[in-house]
């Protein structure tokens, strides 16, 4: 399916697009759907890391000129902040794996109502046991732009970015550095949305709660400098701060003042003070993935809806963000959605239950599922707890499969693939009418304008004849 070398590459594309020292779409054409499919699998799978770094380039170059162009939603938050818009919760969706055909879902769910406010992210640790580094990750969702006709801002987003309080004990600068990196790495990609997660870093211990916030908001505030120096022109990167662990005790407004006041102060030290966070991420009693009972079951969940409405009405107040954000919630029942927007939850995170509608699915081969859990019970061996069923085991450990079977679930049948996504588009639907994001794409047009942030010109592109 990948294209073998780049001259197949640019013959296919010849007749819709010119390619001299960026992309032009000829007048009337569009990318012929099966070339959009071959790109992608190309900059995912290719093995020459020349053609592959092409194909990520010639998609984020077609997507944008074809109307869908990387973006951060800093200018709509910022009106949230002001009062000037709201009433809806902005979801963010992590994509583990079928990230391609995932995302298309997402985008025809939302072109069907009017969604302009959705959000596609990958977490630190997800990159990892997914094997989708940023410039994949992004390239695979503007490939599902380019392949959807998506028109508006696309906004990728790295999702806790967060410090491994292990790491950051045995050796501080290291883990700053493997921070600092993946951000240096994730900007250019397309990331215009970055999460700063230094809330494994709270102390409880400490006796003052400005004490037990301080290294959360201060290197919060010094990697937020650094996101600044790395912006694209004209774009302001929109900054998310963590107060609570998700899972851990639920967060207060004394804890959200301490770490806002704290890091304003730390964020303005040296003079000038560089635009701040944009949102909160608070912990109101949900976990990640949800927690498995011993038969499979997922363990209802109570959340603190009241934390979160007092949360949020303090981050947009006295701090003119968009509000608190909420992990951990894609495993909820479906009654507990409409009540984010009328918390004035600005955004929420959802992974899980979309991993699960994938791996749960009847179609889903049963010869696959049987090796992955065989490989689940070898390789992840050392993460099962004293009296865990077999259930519980694989179901906090199955996200890890997306890694090694990537390339099987990316060859799955056509057949197979569009059952899922059947279902993963019902889902998103129903999301998104009771976030209460349908029919927002006019609002987010006339916040969001487009601002050129082309990509990085690949070698293999720049070395060709009429290139720099």
């Amino acid at each position: 399916m990948e294209f073998k070398d780049l001259r197949e590459m640019k013959d296919a594309l010849t007749p819709c697009m010119e390619i001299d020292r960026g992309v032009t779409l000829r007048k009337g054409s569009t990318v012929p759907p099966a070339v959009v499919d071959r790109l992608a699998w190309t900059a995912v799978f290719s093995s020459d890391a020349g053609l592959r770094d092409a194909a990520r380039y010639l998609i984020r170059e077609a997507a944008s000129a074809r109307g869908a162009f990387v973006a951060s939603i800093q200018l709509l938050y910022d009106a949230m902040g002001r009062g000037e818009c709201g009433g809806f919760t902005v979801p963010a969706i992590n994509i583990r794996g079928m990230t391609y055909d995932v995302a298309r879902a997402v985008m025809r769910s939302a072109r069907a109502l009017e969604v302009g406010t959705v959000i596609f992210e990958i977490a630190r640790s997800e990159m990892g046991y997914t094997e989708q580094r940023p410039a994949e990750y992004a390239a695979a969702v503007l490939a599902a732009a380019l392949r959807e006709d998506w028109r508006g801002p696309v906004f990728i987003q790295g999702d806790h970015f967060q410090m491994n309080a292990k790491k950051f004990a045995r050796d501080p600068d290291a883990e700053r550095s493997a921070i600092m990196k993946l951000i240096e790495e994730s900007v250019p990609a397309g990331f215009l949305n970055i999460d700063i997660d230094t809330s494994t870093l709270v102390d409880l211990s400490r006796p003052t709660i400005t004490e037990q916030q301080r290294l959360n908001f201060e290197l919060a505030a010094e990697f937020t400098r650094a996101i600044r120096q790395l912006e694209p022109k004209g774009v302001t990167i929109s900054v998310g701060g963590e107060i609570g662990e998700v899972g851990g005790k639920n967060s207060t407004p004394q804890e959200l003042e301490a770490y806002m006041d704290g890091y304003i102060g730390a964020l303005s030290a040296g003079g000038g003070r560089p635009k701040g966070i944009s949102k909160i991420s608070v912990q109101t009693g949900t976990t990640h993935g949800g927690i498995p009972l011993p038969d499979g079951r997922i363990a209802e969940v109570k959340l603190d809806f009241e934390a979160l409405r007092t949360l949020s009405e303090i981050a947009r107040k006295s701090y003119g963000m968009a509000g608190a954000v909420q992990h951990g919630a894609s495993t909820l029942p479906e009654e507990a959605f409409d009540h984010f927007p009328a918390m004035g939850t600005a955004e929420i995170h959802l992974a899980t239950g979309f991993q699960n509608i994938i791996l749960d699915h009847d179609a889903f081969p049963a010869d696959l599922r049987a090796e992955i859990r065989a490989h689940l019970s070898q390789s992840c061996a050392d993460e099962r707890k004293p009296g865990m069923t077999e259930e519980q085991f694989l179901y906090k450990t199955r996200k890890k499969c997306f890694g090694p079977f990537k390339r099987r679930m990316w060859e799955l049948p056509a057949s197979v693939r569009s059952l899922m996504a059947r279902d993963l588009e019902a889902r998103f639907e129903l999301l998104f009418r009771k976030l209460n994001v349908a029919g927002n794409s006019g609002l987010t047009n006339s916040k969001i304008p487009k601002v050129a942030v082309p990509a990085p010109v690949p070698a293999s592109l720049a070395n060709t004849s009429g290139r720099r």
